[in-house]
């Protein structure tokens, strides 16, 4: 008999009805709810979303809506990035040297440390103090400050593209002059001293003198490194760097937040008045610095910002960057301060029409209207050029007040050379690079994020209030999912209900509208059922439940008799949504064929993460579903899916009685393949498993795979939260350890 499309109280009727007709036992090894060879309807079972695909940015209704969408997205950046919570930092130990004199303004070479031992270099551009252009030189009070970021130009600070290339560019009204046109990346931070503001044009990683790590490295990551993937020595892009979400994109953030810094220390700088620019990669640099820097008071990201491709370098990307977001609203962020944007005759194209009219009604929403532009140059190619620096002039003046003449009009001058622009010489000397540096960078991070985590664990209420806020906020970001409401499940699709000893087994699809899924389910219901139900994750899904014959297994049956009702489930890429029912042991990747993890987490929820979400979704369904609410709810995971049900405790607001779950002693730190079925980006990062586990409470936990010892932090939680008692460890394993979880749970009250 098939039941379709029936609603939760419906269902128990018609399960009463069909138990009072004493309906025959029918068994099968595996429970199916789909014909064999059917898959659910799942919007996750198309292809995984990569960066070329689309991202609108769907205007708030309220200012407070915003403000707590706004809040998540700032972590999410920060997270993906490496800095949540924000590193410690350290002293800069800036070096200035070689001034240039051109007259009107200088130029000085500049190198500090971001982090230790890992340098930011690049050329610092003032007005000369002596000079009468534009308001704040040096007679005139304090200046602008500008961070110039550049972005994929051959050589970055030291471009030159030749006396050919710059006259077709005069031809076609790009740039202006043949000597100055030379170098795009130039002509802004030299004008930009002759309006009297202060310029620091920094080097992206791999480019200029940015070199301990190499161009190759940063931007052409193509394929993964096994003498730089291990657990105890990594280099970058490697599993190891990606669940402590070490990339380069994060140094290169990082770098822009020291380099703010640097600029924010010279005592001529008006911190009221402090921008950014850069385009393409640059653009990148500029939507990340300033939606989550506070103290950018401007910005300007030029041909970035847009509804399609995201930014296409592996210095672009990170894990768990734009899983459910994109760059039109990193540029919200930054509302309701002064914004400006090109596009040009690439992915920015359509801005115009796609984006920039939602930043408006952003803006509006905000009261800033005005305070947002853009440029629609879509007749030049991708571009910095003299036409789009114009307009970054103009902005700048208006906004600043440098009351300068409009219009702006750049001028020529005289390009430095790559000798006279470069911050290494004899006296200044090129710091390490290469793989030993990489590795102790790695590592160099890795320690300084764990004694940050370790300066976290809570000893009291106010300790544990703020370890939920940061850890329990950045296990929100990296798992995400959420508890469905009541109204959000149906039951769908071949609805057979058996008897099965003392209890009826009723095979279900359990549709989630919300999240466009469909779970494959089974529920085992004690004919004198008192309301206590538990949710078994296996490796198999919800044919792990049952032996060959097709009864339960012992364990299972022993909770039946003691009255509680089991719920079996098919997490996603288990049992029916695989052709041959085996679990998926990888992570779908996108296409892109550089194996860089950034390109797929950076977009999707990592397949742990998904099943997580089913997990959540089941103990919802089990303690919402409308009509027989489970009064309490059990959660058991003794195989390779118990991280999974650590990920799901992490993030089920307490709703979880208790759980029993055998480790083995996973780590995500120690997985080599960032394919891997339980890879998850950030997971090492954050205490790993434990560190999910302390989230768990107040439920109740059994604990296999642990001592006390190897999951103290777990264990420090708890007892911070009042509950010391509330997580035991145990010793058994294999089928020892079902026998003895199915008996804790029995057991407990």
């Amino acid at each position: 008999m098939q039941y379709r499309t029936l609603p939760i109280r419906s269902l128990v009727m018609a399960l009463v009805v069909l138990v009072a007709m004493s309906v025959p036992a029918v068994h099968a090894a595996a429970p199916r709810v789909l014909p064999e060879g059917k898959q659910p309807t799942d919007a996750r079972l198309a292809e995984p979303k990569d960066l070329n695909g689309y991202f609108p940015f769907p205007v708030a209704k309220t200012k407070d809506e915003w403000q707590e969408r706004a809040k998540a997205v700032k972590r999410r950046i920060a997270l993906s990035q490496g800095i949540w919570p924000e590193p410690e930092k350290t002293p800069l130990n800036v070096v200035v040297h070689g001034k240039i004199d051109r007259g009107d303004y200088t130029v000085e070479k500049v190198f500090f440390e971001s982090v230790p031992g890992f340098f930011v270099t690049g050329n610092l551009y003032r007005p000369k103090e002596t000079g009468d252009r534009g308001q704040g030189t040096g007679n005139r009070g304090k200046m602008p400050g500008i961070l110039f970021a550049h972005g994929h130009w051959n050589d970055g600070r030291f471009i030159d593209i030749g006396r050919q290339a710059v006259r077709k560019e005069i031809v076609i009204g790009s740039e202006r002059f043949e000597e100055g046109g030379r170098s795009l990346l130039q002509s802004m931070p030299v004008q930009l001293a002759r309006m009297g503001c202060v310029c620091f044009h920094y080097d992206m990683i791999g480019y200029a003198d940015s070199k301990q790590l190499s161009f190759e490295l940063a931007h052409r990551f193509a394929k993964q490194r096994p003498d730089m993937n291990s657990a105890d020595s990594w280099g970058l892009f490697s599993p190891q760097a990606e669940a402590n979400l070490q990339s380069i994109m994060g140094l290169q953030t990082w770098n822009s937040v020291r380099a703010l810094d640097f600029l924010l220390g010279l005592p001529e700088i008006d911190s009221s008045r402090v921008a950014i620019t850069g385009a393409s990669g640059g653009g990148t640099q500029t939507l990340l610095l300033a939606g989550i820097d506070p103290r950018v008071t401007l910005s300007f990201p030029a041909v970035m910002t847009s509804t399609a491709m995201q930014g296409g370098c592996t210095c672009e990307n990170a894990s768990c960057l734009r899983v459910g977001t994109g760059n039109v609203e990193f540029a919200a962020l930054f509302a309701p301060k002064p914004q400006g944007m090109t596009a040009a005759n690439d992915w920015t194209k359509e801005l115009a029409t796609k984006g920039f009219p939602d930043l408006k009604e952003h803006y509006k929403l905000l009261g800033a209207e005005k305070n947002v532009m853009m440029v629609n140059n879509i007749h030049f190619n991708h571009n910095y050029n003299y036409v789009n620096r114009a307009a970054f002039f103009a902005f700048l003046n208006k906004n600043f007040k440098l009351g300068l003449e409009e219009p702006v009009v750049e001028e020529d001058y005289r390009r430095l050379t790559r000798d006279e622009m470069t911050v290494w010489d004899e006296s200044h000397p090129k710091p390490p690079s290469g793989d030993d540096f990489e590795r102790k960078l790695c590592r160099q991070l890795a320690d300084a994020s764990q004694k940050q985590i370790d300066a976290l664990v809570p000893k009291d209420a106010a300790g544990l209030a703020k370890w939920r806020e940061t850890i329990g906020g950045a296990i929100e970001t990296i798992v995400g999912g959420y508890l469905p409401e009541q109204g959000d499940f149906e039951i769908k699709d071949h609805q057979v209900v058996s008897n099965v000893g003392n209890a009826i087994q009723l095979p279900g699809l359990i549709s989630i509208k919300s999240r466009d899924v469909e779970l494959p389910a089974v529920l085992l219901q004690p004919n004198d059922w008192k309301g206590r139900a538990a949710i078994w994750l296996t490796e198999q899904g919800k044919a792990g439940l049952f032996g060959d014959d097709g009864a339960p297994k012992a364990e299972v049956k022993r909770l039946l008799d003691a009255n509680i009702a089991v719920f079996g489930v098919d997490l996603f890429n288990q049992g029916e949504f695989l052709p041959q029912g085996e679990p998926a042991e990888k992570n779908r990747v996108v296409k892109n064929p550089r194996e860089f993890a950034g390109y797929t987490y950076g977009y999707n929820y990592a397949l742990l993460a998904q099943r997580a979400h089913d997990v959540l979704s089941m103990i919802a369904f089990a303690k919402r579903n409308g009509h027989h609410n489970a009064t309490s709810v059990e959660l058991i995971a003794l195989d390779s899916t118990a991280p999974v049900a650590a990920a799901a405790l992490a993030r089920c607001d307490g709703i979880v009685n208790r759980a029993a779950i055998d480790t083995r002693g996973f780590r995500f730190g120690k997985l080599t393949d960032y394919r891997d079925a339980n890879f998850l980006p950030g997971g090492a990062k954050y205490g790993d498993l434990p560190g999910l586990l302390s989230l768990a409470a107040p439920a109740k936990l059994w604990v296999a795979g642990e001592s006390e010892k190897s999951a103290q932090l777990a264990k420090q939680v708890y007892e911070a939260s009042g509950n010391a008692d509330g997580i035991a460890f145990v010793s058994p394993s294999g089928e020892e350890a079902r026998r003895a979880a199915a008996e804790w749970i029995i057991k407990a009250q």
